[in-house]
This record gives structure tokens, C-alpha cells and sequence, in this order.
């Protein structure tokens, strides 16, 4: 199937893969590594499914035509953090392209949390 997005140089069968057929992520960053992925691939459901229920939004959809749907590029994972048993932050740089625009480079920290041995996404931090 080929290398996996999310850029640890793993093919995607032995990384991310596993994980979008539902098996649990064993840690936060394993989590949003897999969300980044799940965003390459334009799978939403598993997006839906990885995110709390307090946050998750109704519906998520690719529908946008390609050429104002995001093209992901990079992942680079500057930070894990665990900041208690079952919660987590993950500070990453993500880089995508819109159509022929530029390249943007977003920065952000997640939080997530554990719950019935299942990493969640919550939030971003806001600053």
C-alpha cells in the first residue's frame, strides 16, 4: 500500500493502517499521527470516530471540489506530552496546499484524553 502519511517512514498496512480498521492507537501521538492520515485520505469517519463527543462536530465531509480541498504534504510532530494518566498534548506542524496557492504551514497543540483505553482527539489549545 505504500509508506504512510503521517511521515514515520512505516508502510501504511504497519502504521496508520490498523488503526483506521479500529484498532486502538497506543498513545496520543499515535492517535493524531493516524488523524493526519485519516485527513490524507479523506476518511471522515474514522475522523468522526477518533474525536470526544463533547467536541465532535455533527458531520465532517470531503465534499468541496479538489481544487478547494486541502493537499497534505508534511507532518512533523515537535512534542508529546503526557500531562496526566489518560490526557495528552501533541504539538505538530502540519503543511498543506489549497489548488495552486501557497504552501501553509499550520501550527497547533491538541489535547486528548483516554477513556475505556481509547485515545481521543478533545481540542486544540487555544493561546
Amino acid at each position: 500500500m505504500g509508506a504512510c502519511p503521517c511521515g514515520t517512514g512505516r508502510d501504511y498496512a504497519d502504521c496508520c493502517g490498523p488503526l483506521h480498521d479500529g484498532a486502538p492507537a497506543r498513545d496520543a501521538e499515535a492517535l493524531m499521527r493516524s488523524r493526519y492520515s485519516a485527513y490524507v485520505r479523506e476518511d471522515a469517519n474514522y475522523l468522526l470516530r477518533s474525536w470526544h463527543p463533547t467536541t465532535r462536530p455533527g458531520e465532517l465531509s470531503f465534499d468541496a471540489p479538489k481544487t478547494q480541498r486541502p493537499t497534505w504534504l508534511k507532518l512533523d510532530v515537535l512534542r508529546h506530552v503526557a500531562t496526566g494518566v489518560d490526557s495528552a498534548e501533541v504539538e505538530f506542524v502540519a503543511r498543506y496546499r489549497i489548488g495552486g496557492g501557497s504552501v501553509v504551514r499550520m501550527r497547533e497543540c491538541s489535547r486528548f484524553v483516554r477513556e475505556d483505553g481509547r485515545w481521543l482527539y478533545l481540542e486544540a489549545v487555544q493561546d
